[in-house]
């Protein structure tokens, strides 16, 4: 009964019609996810099969018994499931609740930081002219936010979101190109297949993720986190983008310092050359 990810689908009376089907690997992992409801939909495949100590194939294997493409169509249901049974909580205003999130997605990202992870990524960036971002959806545009901010400091890099041209400058790649790949799942099929295009061309991988333990990491030289965590009904929230372009922030601010003089100078001459663009 295997079919795409679609919320019709109810995990629960999966559950219930093949548990008497379930290995012992199985029920660890029902196990987990129905004494874990709140915190399995914002796992990673990796961290969900650490937690339930089976293999990731056995997990994945798991989710297509019950009749699920894997495990991010699982979570959409669960998900989706999960909301539907829980009253909406109305008592504090969405304005007020909306401000709280972004503060707390800047704090705990912040608590996340490496300094000397920062330090060689930005060196790394600093010290190459091939520099290519990939990124799809949200992240692609936390992507395009970089090359702008980049390119006000002299610092030219390409982003790359189509798929198809990902593949494309993955297989192009040497060992002179730096691959930041931007994903908050860090388990995008698409991201993870040309990441390791590029990385076995002998390109340096930079991760930007949401999760410390997913298929993206296993292939980064260098990992930065951020900590907001979607649930799967609200992909490509402001909340999650903000986490991104924390990141992003950091990674331009240390390199525009590195090369104070010449930013200076490029921001002084882009200044000049657009002041007469402003009425």
């Amino acid at each position: 009964m295997k079919q795409d990810a679609n919320v019709s689908l109810k995990p629960t009376i999966q559950f219930e019609q093949n548990k008497h089907l379930f290995t012992k690997s199985e029920q660890k992992i029902h196990h987990y996810i129905t004494t874990h409801q709140d915190h399995v939909i914002y796992d990673s495949l990796t961290e969900l099969a650490d937690h339930c100590k089976v293999a990731e194939a056995t997990a994945l294997r798991f989710f297509r018994k019950l009749g699920f493409s894997g495990f991010q169509a699982f979570k959409l249901a669960y998900a989706h499931e999960l909301t539907q049974s829980k009253p909406s909580d109305q008592s504090v205003g969405y304005t007020k609740q909306i401000k709280d999130n972004m503060i707390n997605a800047i704090e705990q990202s912040f608590q996340l930081v490496d300094q000397d992870e920062l330090n060689q990524v930005i060196d790394c960036i600093d010290q190459t002219e091939d520099v290519v971002v990939f990124g799809i959806g949200a992240s692609g545009i936390a992507a395009l936010d970089m090359q702008n901010r980049l390119m006000r400091i002299g610092k030219n890099i390409s982003v790359v979101t189509d798929t198809h041209a990902q593949i494309m400058r993955a297989t192009s790649a040497t060992d002179q190109t730096v691959i930041i790949a931007i994903s908050l799942t860090g388990s995008t099929k698409e991201i993870i297949d040309n990441v390791n295009i590029a990385r076995e061309k002998g390109a340096t991988i930079i991760a930007l993720t949401n999760y410390a333990k997913s298929p993206l990491t296993k292939l980064a030289h260098y990992i930065l986190l951020s900590s907001v965590k979607e649930n799967p009904i609200d992909r490509g929230s402001l909340v999650s983008k903000i986490s991104q372009l924390f990141l992003i922030d950091l990674i331009c601010t240390g390199l525009t310092i590195k090369n104070n003089d010449e930013a200076k100078r490029i921001k002084r001459e882009i200044t000049e050359n657009t002041t007469n663009k402003i009425f």
